[in-house]
């Protein structure tokens, strides 16, 4: 998974994110009607908009790769 830095103001921690996504999902419905969503996957997910929370900047946003750590 990636992070978000605002080169704007150094911001680190908070963002609003906007994702299209496509999923498959098994919906369980209890006898009651609750629906309980089980086993999704992603079939399709595009990030539309990243803005920072803190300056309100949607174009100083820089993607931080995470190392892995497997």
């Amino acid at each position: 998974m990636s992070r978000y830095r605002c080169a704007a103001c150094g911001n680190l921690t908070r963002f609003d994110v906007v994702v299209t996504r496509r999923l498959k999902a098994y919906y369980h419905f209890t006898v009651g009607g609750d629906l309980n969503l089980e086993d999704e996957e992603i079939l399709d997910e595009v990030f539309d908009e990243v803005t920072c929370r803190w300056c309100g900047s949607g174009k100083a946003i820089e993607v931080i790769e995470q190392e892995s750590t497997a």
